[in-house]
């Protein structure tokens, strides 16, 4: 009842598609929160008229865990996983009307042979190839095998398929090279019974040697170098040495070379650092490190001669002329005490207080992530009762349980102890994050079906937009 309206309304539209869903699965759930946000789901969930019906009916028990991503903005913005579906959805255009596919240009399959990026003649292809049985088989491979493996994968899939065309392939072993799938594609190019037949594969082949030669793949490893190194700083040293370190890496257009980072790429840096470090002392020292860093992005701001799209929606201008030193200032001022807000958001946990391992003499210092630690949790054999993982109560049964539990021995419901697990991410999800939970359940509890959903599928850029440029009180708030 706190909530805005336009927030009460898309939490409402939310738990009512999930409503559908779990009607349509025949779901008897048990709902659990870890987060504000979360709980606020959880319990409209647990009082929504349609699913009290539901649930007096239904047969297959399920426990839903809502889960908040601002808890940890690291796994959104990270690069740490070696996931190709994760690059791939990260670098290419978005496919225009969609939410998560992506453009791939198929001029490399015409005889229009042009270098010219935006040359729109050609329709795009994208990587949705549900009446593909190959183009299927090699997307689940990009999204669960190591990079390596995934780029093996698709010139497997493309020489089979030159194979039973009878196309002219030379097989080569060896290290797989964007070049290679390339000399593979083109093969296709003039014979258009095998393009038919194979239109789906090629499309995900060509987004992939699209993926591998941009240059945003190659910064990849860089941030990854970088967070580590930030990790073990943060172990080591206070916040304003950390930001300190940024400060000579904040360079205008003119200084920038092609593997410095863009305004953009520090504002990622930026929230993992917020995220990952956690309470911070306001003191005089770290205001000094953070008005330094401001007046160092303002600066940069300015000097692009034509800001981004993501630029453009941070500072509401759409051009370099209507971009003042002022307007770039209130953003950047904004931006910041959404920061402080992202690093103070875990105070209340008792368990998953933190996301940074510090290390010692013997172990690097580490991220571990929250979704992680929820699901090791869930997943304990020992079966503690949960400090964080809130169970949302969804009747008077339950809340005699949870009341009688204080001074008799009730076995209070716990998140693990139905065979299909449901993480609903409140806010966005990662692939190398759903990846890592289905690794897990699966090592850990491997009877047990895991779904997770979400309302987005995230990449680095698209969480600084929903985060500094987007109006948080109407969130899209579709599965």
């Amino acid at each position: 009842g706190a909530l805005p309206a336009e927030l009460r309304a898309a939490v409402r539209a939310l738990v009512g598609e999930l409503d559908s869903l779990f009607t349509a699965l025949g779901l008897r759930e048990e709902s659990f929160a870890v987060g504000a946000l979360s709980r606020v789901v959880a319990a409209e969930l647990a009082s929504y008229a349609s699913a009290r019906n539901r649930r007096r009916t239904a047969t297959n028990k399920a426990s839903v865990i809502f889960v908040d991503r601002t808890l940890d903005l690291a796994g959104a913005v990270g690069h740490h996983g070696d996931n190709l579906a994760e690059k791939i959805l990260s670098v290419l255009p978005k496919l225009p009307g969609h939410k998560t596919d992506v453009m791939v240009n198929m001029v490399e399959l015409t005889a229009l042979q042009t270098a010219d990026e935006t040359c729109s003649i050609i329709a795009p292809g994208c990587l949705a190839q549900p009446n593909d049985p190959a183009a299927k088989a090699l997307w689940e491979s990009f999204m669960n095998l190591k990079q390596k493996e995934a780029v093996m994968e698709a010139r497997r899939h493309l020489v089979e398929a030159a194979s039973r065309e009878n196309l002219p392939i030379k097989m080569s072993m060896g290290r797989v090279t964007p070049e290679q799938l390339s000399s593979y594609i083109q093969l296709f190019r003039n014979n258009l019974k095998a393009l038919e037949n194979h239109c789906g594969l090629l499309q995900l082949v060509l987004a992939t040697v699209q993926t591998l030669k941009h240059p945003q793949t190659s910064k990849w490893d860089n941030f990854l170098a970088f967070e580590r190194l930030l990790l073990q700083t943060i172990g080591e040293s206070e916040m304003p040495s950390v930001l300190n370190q940024l400060l000579p890496m904040i360079k205008s257009y003119n200084e920038r070379t092609k593997d410095d980072y863009a305004c953009e790429d520090f504002l990622v840096l930026l929230i993992y650092i917020y995220s990952v470090v956690g309470e911070i002392k306001c003191e005089k020292e770290l205001d000094t490190a953070e008005e330094k860093v401001k007046r160092a992005l303002v600066k940069a701001i300015c000097d692009e001669p034509e800001p981004s799209p993501l630029l453009q929606k941070i500072t509401g201008c759409d051009s370099s002329l209507n971009l003042t030193s002022q307007k770039a200032t209130d953003a950047v001022d904004g931006i910041f005490r959404s920061l402080r807000d992202i690093a103070r958001v875990r105070l209340h946990m008792k368990q998953f207080h933190s996301i940074h391992n510090p290390g010692s003499n013997t172990h690097q210092a580490s991220y571990k992530p929250l979704l992680k630690q929820v699901v090791e949790e869930v997943c304990n054999p020992d079966r503690p009762d949960p400090l964080d993982i809130e169970h949302i109560s969804s009747g008077l049964t339950d809340l005699l349980k949870t009341g009688f539990s204080m001074f008799m021995k009730v076995n209070r419901p716990h998140p693990g102890d139905h065979p299909l697990l449901i993480i609903f991410m409140v806010g966005g999800v990662s692939v190398s994050e759903v990846k890592m939970v289905k690794d897990l359940v699966a090592t850990r509890k491997p009877g047990t079906q895991v779904i997770v959903l979400s309302s987005v599928l995230l990449t680095p850029h698209s969480a600084v937009e929903l985060l500094f440029a987007s109006d948080r009180l109407q969130p899209d708030a579709r599965i």
